[in-house]
């Protein structure tokens, strides 16, 4: 290959790259993806929240997803012993989509790539960033190789970044951060589920909580495959001895409510141990760059919160370059890293209070008044930016209240 000049490079073809990529690319943008891996590829995040639909919708990604056929999700299930909380997307506080999908993300992200590429948009799978060099006014130039050993360089205008748990721009500028999220670990993989229940018992995404640290996913996806995992705390996770395949096998007796669906079933591939999953960075942009996604921070599998950072970030940070390409000046800090920040401190603080226990004794103790309960499950939808929503608006002090309120019996 020779070398390339393009207006925006992004790195990484997951959601977040991909619908980057197309509203780049409907504005007239010459953009180009680079991707490490080939696709289909395996990857976590397999439970979308209804707020990323308004994105897919934007830039003409619902249909091609559509037509898939991937499992409708509709809401949530939380079980602790015997107590089960459901969340119905359709009985929430903020106006949007009342339903998205679990779905392997494989096959969904194939999806997205094969779209993309028959609109023209020029992805190259198997090409990976080894380093990148900023010039003074921003422009970059990135060396990748090809799987071929072969090396070429891309120069470009912006750098969108993401390659998700690849983190390659905080790697290679130093950017990581500790994240202020508890240290979880996940173990998991996927089992064919020839004793799924017929009927909406099988389709139920569901958490189950075994303790205040470690609680067990359930995704079914309309394959016939489910995805079940467990995440605690890594100290929890270290109790267990023996191969991953050995640990998840043992990890599943810990569940009353699903251990005879999955007992002594083939896992589809080795379960992944991924230890001490949340990750924070210094900043979420730079002269030439921006992070977005997982690139930029991931907190926690809790509320499947992955893929619909992934999808703001990414179209938001598109929607910025747009403009600084038409000439417009562009406050980084208050459109950007402030947005989203704000975005991703109201998720955090709903993680923070699962694991302290203030949101588990809401979910579990107590009858939660229909209003509170509409606020709260808009949160769970993704609609974190809307301020109308007192448990937005006041989220650090309205849950560790409400729990003491339950936990009183006032």
């Amino acid at each position: 290959m020779t070398d390339i000049n393009v207006d925006v490079l992004i790195i990484g073809a997951g959601p977040s790259g991909c619908v980057a990529a197309a509203y780049l690319h409907k504005k007239g943008i010459n953009v180009k993806v680079v991707e490490k891996n080939e696709f289909p590829r395996f990857v976590i995040g397999e439970s979308l929240l209804p707020r990323c639909m308004d994105h897919f919708e934007e830039v003409d990604l619902l249909d091609c997803l559509i037509s898939k056929g991937f499992e409708v999700k509709k809401g949530a299930r939380f079980i602790r012993k015997d107590t089960v909380c459901e969340f119905d997307f359709s009985k929430k506080h903020t106006d949007g989509y009342n339903w998205t999908w679990q779905a392997p993300r494989a096959d969904f992200d194939k999806t997205l790539t094969d779209e993309l590429e028959q609109r023209g948009i020029d992805i190259s799978f198997k090409h990976e960033v080894l380093d990148v060099q900023f010039i003074k006014d921003g422009t970059s130039i990135s060396t990748v190789k090809l799987s071929n050993d072969y090396h070429y360089k891309i120069k470009a205008k912006f750098i969108i970044d993401a390659s998700g748990f690849g983190r390659v721009l905080p790697r290679l500028l130093n950017l990581d951060k500790p994240s202020k999220i508890p240290q979880h670990s996940s173990i998991f993989s996927h089992v064919k589920d020839v004793n799924r229940p017929k009927g909406r018992e099988g389709t139920l995404i569901t958490f189950d909580v075994i303790d205040k640290d470690c609680w067990l996913w359930v995704i079914p996806f309309s394959n016939g495959n489910t995805s079940i995992g467990y995440v605690c705390t890594t100290d929890f996770l270290n109790r267990f001895k023996g191969s991953a395949t050995e640990i998840l096998q043992e990890m599943l007796k810990l569940s009353d409510y699903y251990y005879e669906r999955f007992k002594e079933m083939d896992f589809l591939f080795k379960p992944v141990i991924i230890r001490n999953h949340s990750k924070s960075v210094k900043q979420l942009y730079g002269n030439g760059y921006v992070l977005t996604g997982n690139s930029a921070e991931f907190l926690d599998p809790v509320f499947s919160s992955g893929v619909t950072f992934a999808t703001e970030s990414g179209l938001l940070a598109a929607k910025l370059i747009a403009k600084a390409l038409n000439g417009e000046v562009v406050d980084w800090d208050t459109s950007y890293s402030n947005y989203i920040k704000e975005g991703v401190t109201v998720f955090g603080t709903y993680v923070k209070e699962w694991y302290t226990g203030n949101l588990q004794t809401i979910f579990f103790e107590g009858e939660t008044n229909p209003e509170i309960k509409k606020q709260i499950c808009a949160v769970l939808a993704g609609y974190v930016w809307d301020k109308s929503n007192p448990f937005v608006k006041n989220h650090n002090r309205l849950l560790p209240t409400l729990a003491h309120v339950i936990r009183m019996g006032v």
